[in-house]
This record gives structure tokens, sequence and C-alpha cells, in this order.
């Protein structure tokens, strides 16, 4: 772990690895058997669990080196990523996403994403207290609340009306 950064209060399994220049902040839980190479940043609140794998170059070759081509990957506050993911490097999970158990992950997730499959795929969405979304918004303006928490979300759109994001309304300001 030397050149690495730990935060506060984490809590890291057996047979970890964590490179030089690792960035991990507080409150971290990684389970068993993750490998942690150059350029992955954790941020905090996140978990990790068993066996995730992953990656820092697109194109390895034993015979080429390509430390000057490590790709950074971001796993961002409250993310979670079920045991035995991959991880493509270069991508972004989400403020409080969820990637599913054995899923690999080749694009960037969105905040609150619910991905899992090979590839993964947005499934839906995620509450910040880790209970999936209802399917289908409550209202035509595409509110969804969470039926554990209570939390009030708001869906946005592109130009061609697709849902490409959602974001919190804290407190719940439906009532």
């Amino acid at each position: 772990m030397t050149g690495a950064r730990v935060g506060r209060h984490c809590n890291i399994g057996q047979n970890v690895f964590i490179a030089a220049g690792v960035c991990i902040g507080d409150n971290v839980k990684i389970q068993n058997n993750v490998s942690l190479y150059t350029g992955v940043i954790v941020q905090d609140d996140a978990f990790i669990g068993p066996s995730v794998v992953f990656t820092n170059v697109i194109n390895p070759r034993s015979h080429v080196e390509r430390k000057s081509e490590y790709k950074q990957t971001l796993v961002q506050r409250g993310a979670s990523i079920g045991a035995n993911a991959t991880i493509v490097c270069g991508v972004t999970l989400g403020v409080y996403s969820f990637v599913g158990a054995g899923a690999v992950v080749t694009r960037s997730v969105f905040d609150y994403g619910l991905v899992y499959g090979n590839p993964a795929r947005q499934q839906g969405w995620i509450c910040s207290c880790g209970v999936k979304l209802e399917s289908k918004p409550r209202q035509a303006d595409k509110i969804y609340k969470c039926h554990n928490c209570g939390i009030v979300y708001r869906s946005f759109l592109m130009q061609d009306n697709r849902t490409v994001g959602i974001i919190s309304l804290i407190p719940d300001q439906t009532q």
C-alpha cells in the first residue's frame, strides 16, 4: 500500500491488494480477494464485494509496457459493486449506483443506476438506501419514491425523450 491513500474507518478484507496511487475514501468496505490497481479512485461510503476485478489498461500485452496508458476508474460516493463483477478501466460508477454480482461493466453508470449482466446494462434505478425504485414512475412527470425510506427522485430527459439520469429530491417534495 505504499503510495496509496486509505481513508478513515475503512474495512479491508483479507487478500486485498492496493497499488501505489490508489485513493480510497472514508468508510469504504472492500471485501476479500479484491485488487485495486493504479488509477482506481474509490470515494466515501462505497462497497466493493468479494473478488471484484478492476483493470487499468484497455489492451494489455505481456511484452508491451503500458504504464503510461493506465486509465482512471472512479467509484463515486456510496456506489456498491457486487461479488465477482469486473470493472473495465476508464469508467465512472455514479453516486449510489449499484453493480450486480458477476456484471462486466464496460461503460460508465449513471448516478443511482442499477446495472447487471454481461455486458452490464441499465436495468433500473436504485435508492441511496439500496432498494430498487419502482420500474414505472408513480406520476406522468417521472417522479419515483422509495417505498423503504421515502426519498423522492425525479428523472431527467435528453432531447430524444430517453431517461438518462435521476436526481434525489430531499426532503420529500411530493407531499
